[in-house]
Order: structure tokens, then sequence, then C-alpha cells
């Protein structure tokens, strides 16, 4: 893209404008410093006050840099979920780290709008994909003749041979180094900030893009990364390439940090460094210098793993050199890829999820091949009782162990789920209505002031159902006993609170389809069955059951010969009928309540640890029938709720992975870490910032 066509996009007009410059001084908007500084305003308050600060300013601040990547990208579809930015379905690729501010890892509000610059500009400037032919080493993208095939003695070929010295050409092994390659992707987002900087008439922009790679430089600093030599090396090259091509200083967090490790990389890339300012406005040509870059600094990385032996090791057991081999390939270098100070959320892996060709076809539907063996059966109809009763003890212990304030927990749920409503009235007020039952006062007394009264106004929660919706697959298994702590912990405490309460499961009858395959069998294998398994759904507590009567129901969580297969789309239909069932029980709003909405409101929160699973289904339609199948069924919950309005008492659905992103499936998912420490007071916050995300209140 030349230089009148980035200037003809900068004339979007005065909207992008002001949103691609404001910001120019390091603070957000005037409308948005209240939010954004909001923890230090409830520092002294609970956690949900500071669970609740904190996703209001992340909240705000995604909304902010949201609009401004659309704004200045020209893409409606892009937006913020599980603090990951999306483009439409599809989560956008990590380019660059210093594109992934923490929230706590400054108050600047230019870093996040100069990461947000920043990815809004590698959609506009890049082409994606001449950059994935680019990028792949077994086609050559990346030789020197990739930027003009007819020409053997093209400029890029003499740099490549001229600058890289003994690095192999693109296209070679040490291109796919996992490093060489994820130099090659920070090469190009700093190719295109560069043409920003150097083409756009934007000073705010550039002062945000320079903003953010220095909070970036300065965090890997403090982390500790450049005391390692290979640390070092990757910092100095990815310092030295982006002062090349902007113009502007190295950053240097010590003085002659860089000094050593730069005299020894000048005499051999001098020559491709020049040609990557060069060829900043050609993307091939410029992918050609940014190989020989990238190869030759791959080299040098792995020749110093080769000598010093182990390398760069992040948790994983030494003794296995399978997983020593995966670990060097695969996260050698997230040390600098990844924020010094990425969550636990933000390093989980995408819960795997694709198309159905069966029911992505025309007229097509979910099919069931029978539900003569489906059963919807209480926890204890299960287990016996004797069982029940030493599984309920080992719960408990776990519960005692874990060292949750159940009164504390209560008390936040209460504040964050119930709404404002009459509960009577407060009489012998000096302002109010007057009191006709105290006029007779003011005849024996005529200075008696109290004569009035007004409603008394308190929180309720009792028309609030929330819904766990715990997945009883085989995988869940070895996570079983933290959900099951979870689940009785937050079944208490929203009891107390007055929020009604249900924990429901799903699960399979039996493994690879039992009756339900056999009987296909026996009907001849006929083309696309549809669900080829038996459906168990099981109530561990139902909405109406005290806690105190469900507890014998809420151990069998931990009964391990329960969790078979995992049919995630009919599960969620279910819950969502025993809500609207729910909601049709409950009295209408009492008369002079504050609030207009109906009287009952839904949550239902799915726990899973990945994504729907039945062997038989799957071989009998294809791979992806069940996750195609949820997807549907969450997107046609979510389109009645956004059609019926906020207030319509729709069910608003809530995705938990444990260890892994459930973003494909739900809009509104948070990922927990129970693998760590177990079910702690930061867990169960983690829950109620989700809702308060959500905007529940």
């Amino acid at each position: 893209m030349d230089a009148r066509s980035l200037r003809a996009r900068a004339a979007l007009g005065p909207a992008l404008l002001a949103a691609t410059q404001w910001g120019r001084n390091g603070a957000a908007p005037a409308a948005t410093g209240d939010v954004v500084h909001s923890e230090e305003m409830v520092s002294g308050a609970g956690g949900a006050a500071l669970a609740q600060a904190r996703a209001r300013r992340q909240e705000a601040i995604e909304a902010l840099t949201a609009a401004t990547m659309r704004a200045l990208s020209g893409r409606r579809e892009l937006h913020y979920r599980s603090r990951r930015v999306f483009h439409g379905a599809q989560p956008l690729p990590r380019w660059a780290p210093h594109l992934q501010p923490p929230l706590e890892s400054t108050g600047d509000f230019a870093v996040f709008r100069g990461a947000a610059d920043g990815i809004a500009l590698r959609l506009l400037l890049s082409d994606a994909a001449l950059h994935r032919r680019l990028a792949n080493p077994a086609n050559e993208a990346g030789s020197p003749n990739a930027a003009n095939p007819a020409s053997p003695s093209s400029p890029a070929t003499q740099a490549t041979q001229a600058g890289a010295g003994s690095a192999p050409a693109a296209g070679a092994s040490t291109a796919a180094h996992p490093a060489a390659r994820m130099l090659f992707e920070v090469f190009e987002q700093l190719r295109v900030e560069a043409l920003a900087i150097r083409t756009l008439a934007m000073p705010g922009l550039a002062h945000n893009l320079t903003r953010c790679f220095e909070a970036w430089s300065l965090a890997y600093h403090v982390a500790g990364h450049t005391a390692t030599a290979r640390g070092l090396l990757v910092y100095c090259i990815v310092q030295m390439v982006r002062a090349r091509l902007t113009g502007e200083p190295a950053i240097e967090p010590d003085e002659g940090l860089l000094e050593a490790t730069r005299a020894s990389l000048g005499p051999a890339l001098g020559v491709p460094l020049a040609g990557l300012r060069g060829e900043l406005h050609d993307q091939a040509r410029y992918a050609a210098h940014a190989w020989a870059v990238a190869s030759h600094v791959a080299q040098m990385l792995a020749s110093a793993d080769e000598e010093e032996g182990d390398g760069v090791r992040f948790g994983v057991d030494g003794d296995d050199a399978e997983d020593d081999e995966d670990d060097r390939r695969t996260v050698a270098f997230n040390f600098w890829i990844e924020p010094p100070e990425a969550g636990f959320e933000e390093r989980a892996a995408l819960a795997a999820s694709g198309t159905s060709p069966l029911l992505a076809a025309p007229g097509e539907r979910y099919r069931i091949f029978t539900t003569a063996y489906d059963r919807e059966a209480p926890a204890t109809a299960l287990a016996r009782a004797a069982m029940l009763q030493e599984l309920r003890t080992q719960l408990d212990a776990r519960i005692e162990a874990a060292r949750l304030n159940l009164v504390h927990i209560a008390r936040d749920l209460r504040a964050l789920l119930a709404r404002p409503a009459v509960a009577g009235w407060q009489g012998a007020l000096e302002e109010g209505r007057i009191d006709g039952a105290r006029l007779a006062q003011l005849v024996a007394s005529p200075t008696e002031r109290r004569l009035f009264r007004s409603e008394r106004i308190e929180p309720r929660a009792s028309d609030t159902l929330l819904t766990l919706l715990v997945d009883c697959s085989g995988s869940m298994r070895e996570h079983a006993p933290h959900v099951a702590v979870l689940a009785d912990v937050l079944a208490r405490a929203l009891e107390m609170a007055g929020v009604a309460c249900e924990v429901l499961g799903f699960t399979t009858g039996a493994w690879s389809g039992g009756r339900a395959a056999r009987d296909w069998q026996r009907a001849g294998r006929p083309c696309h069955p549809g669900r080829l398994n038996e459906a168990l759904h099981i109530v561990f507590k139902a909405a109406h059951t005290p806690w105190r009567r469900a507890r014998a129901g809420m151990a069998a969580l931990l009964k391990a010969d329960l969790f078979r297969e995992g049919l995630d789309g009919e599960a969620v239909q279910w819950a969502l009928a025993r809500q609207a069932a729910w909601a049709q029980e409950q009295p209408p709003p009492a008369a002079g309540a504050m609030t207009a909405g109906p009287a009952a409101r839904r949550l239902l929160l799915v726990v899973s640890d990945g994504s729907p699973m039945d062997s038989a289904t799957h071989q009998a339609n294809d791979r992806h029938y069940l996750d195609h199948h949820l997807r549907d069924v969450v997107a046609r919950a979510e389109a009645a709720a956004r059609a019926s309005g906020p207030d319509a008492g729709i069910t608003r659905i809530f995705g938990l992975g444990v260890g892994l992103d459930l973003s494909p499936y739900y809009a509104r998912s948070h990922v927990l870490d129970l693998a760590g420490g177990g079910v702690r007071m930061g867990v169960v916050r983690e829950v109620m910032g989700m809702l308060a995300r959500a905007g529940w209140r």
C-alpha cells in the first residue's frame, strides 16, 4: 500500500482522527478516567468490589481500544472476547509480545492504545495471504527469489548471501526453528508500525506505538530476561530492527546493555538490516531480509542450546526426552513472546472447534438416533447411600482444607446479584409520605414532626436462579475433586445470599454408544444417524432443594465411574428448559417493586474442560458434529436474549473452562486454573468477576 492509499485511509473522518490522537498525554478520555482508576477507590472494599472494579476497568479499556481498531482498520467485526481480539468468530494471532499488555502492567492508557493501534495496522498494512506464504519455510517463501522469482540476482538474494554469513537460507532447517518463525512475525509487525510512523501524519498514533513498545521493553528487562545470553540476544535484535526501521533510538534500560551484542551482530547482519529499511514498502522483498536476520539469530540460539545443554525450560519434566523436545519446539521462547505478567487465562489453550459438513448442509438439523435409553436421574439414585456418605466426608475435608470464607462469598454474591426491592414501610420519619396512623399524635403533641413514612428498600436476589452445569465426561475425572468443592461452596453461599441455585451434570450411560449404537448396527448402519449414545442427565441439587438436603447428592460429583462421554449441546438445552420451568413457577413482581422486569432472572454456568466428545457419534457422523450443535444451541439462546432485551428474563450463558479457553462456544467465558492450588478465594473471585464483566447488574 503506497503513501497515497495510507493518507486516504487516514482521511476516514473526524471520528478516526479523534480516536487515534487522544491519549497523547498517556491518559484515557475524561469519560473513562473514573473507571480506569476505580481500583484505587475500592482498595479497602471487599473482594467482590475489587473484582468488579477490575472488570469495569478491563471492560472500559477493551471497549475503547476495540472501537479504535475498528475505526483504523475499517473492519467492523473486531471485538474482544475473554481478553483476546476476535475478528468475527476467529481469534486473531498474537503477532508480537508488545501487543499483549496485561491489565495490571501499567496505568498508562497509551500503552493499551498502542497495542490496539498495532493490531489495527497489522490488519490494514499487511497482506495476510502473502504473509502466510512467506512465513512457510516449506514453500521457500522467505528465499531470496521469493520477492522476484524471475531474478536470481535480485537485491534480496545479494542481501541474504552477503549479510547472513554462514546462516542458512530461508527455507532451510534453521528457518523452521521456532525462534526464526517468531522473530519473522515480530519483524513484520515492526514493519507495519514503522510504515505508519513514517508515512501517516498522526503524531498521537506514533506516540502510542512508541509508548507501548517502551513499556514491553522495560518489563522484559525488569523480568530479568536480559540477564541471560539468549534473552539479551533476542532483545538486542528486536531493538536493532525497530531502531533501523523507525529511526528512533534503541531502548537500553541500563547504559551499555546492548553495546557488545550489537557490535557482534553488526558485521554479519549489516546488509540485511539495511535491506529491511530500504524495502519497507514491499512486503515480499522485506520478508527475504527478515528471514535472513531471523535465520541467523535462530542459528546462534540453536548453537547456544547445544553448547549449554538444556536451554530454556518451563515446567517440563527433564526425565522425559520426548516432552523435552516438544518443549524446545513450542515454548522455548514463550518467555519473550508472552508478556512477563501474562495470566493463566492468557496462556490457556483454545478449545478446538469446527464446522460439521452434515449440519452445515441446507435443510439439515441435529438428529438423535434413539431416545429410548436417555434418562434424567437424581445423583442419590446413582450410588449407594454408604458410598455417598463416604464421599461426603471426603468432600467436607477438602472444603475445610480450602479455608474458604463462606460468609464473605455469600455477601459478595448478594451484592452482585441482588436487585433493589420494596420490603415494607419505615415509619416515624421527619420527611416522606404522610402516615395516617400517626396523625393523632399531631393533636396530642403539635410539635411532633415524625409523622411520615417511606418505602424500605432492600437488596433481594430471590428472583434469580444460577445453574451450574458440570461436564461429567472422562477428561473431567481428574478435575472432579476441585469442581466438587467449587460447586458445593457456590451452592451453599448462593443459598445464604438468597439466590436459588441448582447443580446439574451431564454424561452418557455407556462408553462407545452403548445400547443406542447396538440398535443402529442392528438397523443396518444407516447414514447420518445423529447422536448415537445414551444421554444421562444428573441432578445433583435441584433449585427448590435446600443445600442441607442436597449434601449427599453433591458428594456424587466425586464418584469416578459417572464420568464417561459428553453431549454438551443437549445438556445446555436441558438446563435451559429446567430454568424456563422454574421461571414459570415464580410469582409475579410485587406491586411497587422498583424493578420493571419479570420476577425470574437466570444464569447458566457451564463447567467443562474441552469440546463435546462421543466416539460413536463422531464415527457415524463427523468429528465436529457435536461441537457444531453446541455452538448452534448457545447462539440461538444468545440471539433470543438479545432480541428480548436485558430484563426479559432470558438466561445468560457463561463458560467456565478448566484449563481451556471455551470462547469458541461461549461469548462470556473465563479460564480457571484449578490444577495449581485448587479452589481458593481467588478462584471464587474470578467467577464473580466474570459475572460482573457481563454487566449482570
